[in-house]
């Protein structure tokens, strides 16, 4: 059962371990009368704070309180059997969820900073 659980939490580890912001995620700018160097600058310093958000800590901290919401959930729906089923699918939920919940926080960063900065963000 450990091991089920150990695995489920590093698979969803190694999904949000590869999160960043990437540049087909990057916030549509109207260009309009924008300095290209100026919005090179801001747009590299806005990603710059969007990396601390940690989308693999999100998924961590996801997947064990998954495993244990799942596990407890599975003791009173099946009895000791389900426990570890219903650990393996907490752990698996929670891990992808807090990622995902991650990398969707650093893309509002880098939108809500870049208006911040005077951009029209169009999308």
């Amino acid at each position: 059962m450990k091991t089920k659980i150990v695995a489920a939490i590093l698979a969803a580890s190694l999904l949000a371990g590869c999160a960043s912001v990437p540049q087909q995620d990057q916030p549509v700018i109207d260009t309009k009368g924008v300095d290209p160097a100026k919005y090179a600058q801001d747009s590299a310093d806005c990603n710059k704070f969007a990396g601390v958000e940690d989308p693999t800590k999100r998924a961590m901290t996801g997947a064990v309180a998954g495993a244990i919401i799942g596990g407890i959930l599975g003791v009173i729906i099946a009895g000791p059997r389900g426990a570890a089923f219903g650990a393996e699918l907490g752990g698996l939920h929670g891990g992808v969820g807090g990622g995902a919940a991650g990398m969707v926080r650093q893309r509002m960063i880098v939108y809500n900073c870049m208006i911040g900065r005077g951009y029209h963000v169009i999308g």
